[in-house]
């Protein structure tokens, strides 16, 4: 059975608990029973073949090297095994997926697993999976955003195969490390996954609601595969039975979930129970339009009003921030990093660039540090690919590229980091010609990268042009060609649009005079992405006042709770 294939029924029915199954003694090893005792693991495939699942999980789910140091069994090994075992059980009309599970161990900043010792470990799993003949991979129970997306780039990098992907969530609807689902959905579906969802944790009441956010933030198609409710906090015991399991099946089918499976708990039975359930049912209709956003690993901006990009960690014409890099003083980032959230900053833009410099080695260094102290998704500012990939690599959730242009050379380049790191995107409108003076032709270069990313397979809405601003002392009409080429990317095309608001300025006396004007100028006409430095005099006034004036801000809520203690005069 070809696994795209069965993408065409209206659902696709998993299997469920294998631990459930096996009646592991006290510290069994489940791995090991592939190489021991493989009729014992058969029988439950076979079991769950018998009630209807069409993919099976491989009892790979812990076969991590990682996991498997010091206890005598060979991941590679004990992986080959379950998954022939599996084929061999299921027959050839199912199809059987290697399973892999969370490493034990955590990833920075709550802990000191490198993302390469994961990737590695996971690499080496899907290359013995994709050996034995597995027909997919699942990776499953997840709750570290940057420890799945190690494991869903080691898949999609060594392997051809299609790969499921399940977070496992708490009640208040984050993973134990604090990722919203928000989050999962956009980072998973922008790093290549064929379908995600939820498994695990909780039981199918709890998840429902979970189920009905995530279809919400995604148009990949959805997995639930809950536990058998909550378990007995001192027997660990599942009490749902599967027929009461079942009952909430046809509700998470209104929501658009495809892949029904079960987890801790269940068994044979609640695979019989759900497929007869959901007999004659047909999906819920989604919604295809998902919010526009982006994301670190523990928060999710949407840009649904002008956001502020605060630009202070950034060398440029400043001798502090030069130094702090060259010796790596990371703490000094912080600084500004916990400076700029806290004076109101939605986004952080991350520069490195300076003489003397490594990008490529101190920009993911630069980006863990901040990602220590605040919770806000970053805009990666380089125009080094090595250095921009680097940090793409190891950065939790859907972050902000800065930038692409028209050059060919540039789109050619960046464009295809960005589809493979699943990042938003901005693009300067300047081309081999440099910067045009008229906004028809800054237009015209705008919309040339939006069609060359959507070419690629970049989603329009993760495309952000900059009209670019340049200093009103050279010449009069600069300013206005401006404020009409951010209009129009914003009317005609429907983009974010993005501008350095302090270049204006340059050259010229009392400059956050400038500033202020011309931000309340460029939020008219359509800005929605200023970056500039939130500390400066007027400046989060000039936006929190202009968001609260064209409607963004409910009940002026936010306005009221940033000035409630400033005097009437």
């Amino acid at each position: 059975m070809d696994f795209r294939t069965l993408l065409y029924n209206e659902f696709v029915f998993l299997d469920g608990g294998m631990g459930t199954m096996l009646h592991l003694a006290p510290g069994e090893l489940p791995e090991r029973l592939n190489l021991t005792e493989p009729a014992r693991v058969a029988a439950v495939h076979r079991a769950y073949a018998e009630a209807g699942s069409q993919i099976v999980y491989a009892n790979t789910f812990g076969a991590n090297p990682l996991k498997l140091a010091r206890t005598g069994v060979d991941a590679a090994e004990s992986i080959t095994a379950a998954i022939r075992l599996a084929k061999d059980a299921v027959g050839e009309g199912i199809c059987v997926a290697l399973d892999i599970g969370p490493t034990g161990q955590l990833l920075p900043p709550a802990g000191s697993m490198t993302f390469e010792a994961a990737y590695d470990s996971f690499r080496t799993m899907c290359e013995a999976g994709a050996a034995a003949g597995a027909d997919l991979i699942v990776i499953e129970t997840m709750s570290d955003l940057l420890e799945t997306k190690a494991a869903l780039l080691a898949a999609k990098e060594s392997t051809d195969l299609p790969v499921l992907v399940t977070m496992t969530f708490t009640e208040n609807g984050r993973t134990f490390t604090g990722c919203p689902i928000s989050a999962a959905a956009m980072t998973l579906e922008g790093l290549g996954a064929e379908a995600i969802g939820i498994n695990c944790s909780l039981g199918p009441r709890e998840i429902l609601p979970m189920m009905q956010e995530m279809a919400k933030w995604t148009r990949l198609p959805l997995i639930a595969k809950a536990n058998a409710g909550l378990p007995d906090p001192v027997t660990g015991e599942y009490f749902l039975t599967p027929e009461d399991f079942a009952d909430f099946m046809p509700a998470y089918a209104d929501c658009g979930v495809q892949f029904f499976g079960g987890c801790c708990g269940t068994t044979p039975d609640f695979i019989r129970a759900i497929r007869k359930k959901l007999n004659a049912l047909r999906r819920g209709r989604r919604h295809t339009q998902k919010p526009a956003a982006i994301c670190s690993g523990t928060r999710t901006v949407l840009l649904d009003m002008p956001r502020v990009i605060g630009e202070r960690i950034n060398p440029t014409g400043k001798k502090r921030m030069k130094q702090a890099l060259l010796d790596q003083d990371f703490d000094y980032l912080r600084g500004e990093a916990i400076s700029q959230t806290e004076a109101g900053a939605d986004i952080l833009d991350v520069n490195v660039g300076t003489p003397g410099i490594d990008e490529a080695a101190v920009l993911p260094q630069a980006v863990q540090a901040i990602q220590e102290v605040t919770d806000l998704p970053l805009q990666l500012d380089s125009s080094d690919p090595a250095a921009l990939e680097a940090a793409l690599r190891i950065y939790p959730g859907k972050p902000i590229v800065n930038s692409v242009n028209g050059k060919a050379e540039s789109l050619n380049t960046i464009l295809p980091l960005v589809k493979h790191y699943g990042a938003a995107i901005v693009g300067l409108t300047l081309d081999e010609n440099g910067i045009p003076s008229s906004s028809a032709e800054r237009f015209a270069i705008g919309k040339r990268i939006l069609e060359q990313a959507q070419a690629i397979g970049i989603p329009k809405e993760d495309v952000f042009l900059d009209c670019l601003t340049l200093t009103a002392s050279t010449g009069p009409n600069g300013p206005s060609e401006t404020l009409t080429a951010v209009r129009r990317v914003r009317q005609e095309l429907g983009l974010q649009t993005v501008l350095g608001v302090s270049n204006i300025s340059f050259g010229l006396p009392n400059r956050p005079l400038i500033n202020r004007n011309f931000l309340n100028m460029a939020l008219t006409n359509g800005l929605t992405l200023p970056i500039m430095n939130p500390m400066a005099e007027g400046m989060m006034d000039t936006v929190r006042a202009y968001r609260m004036l064209a409607g963004f801000d409910e009940n002026c809520a936010d306005f009221i709770a940033a000035y409630q203690d400033v005097g009437a005069p």
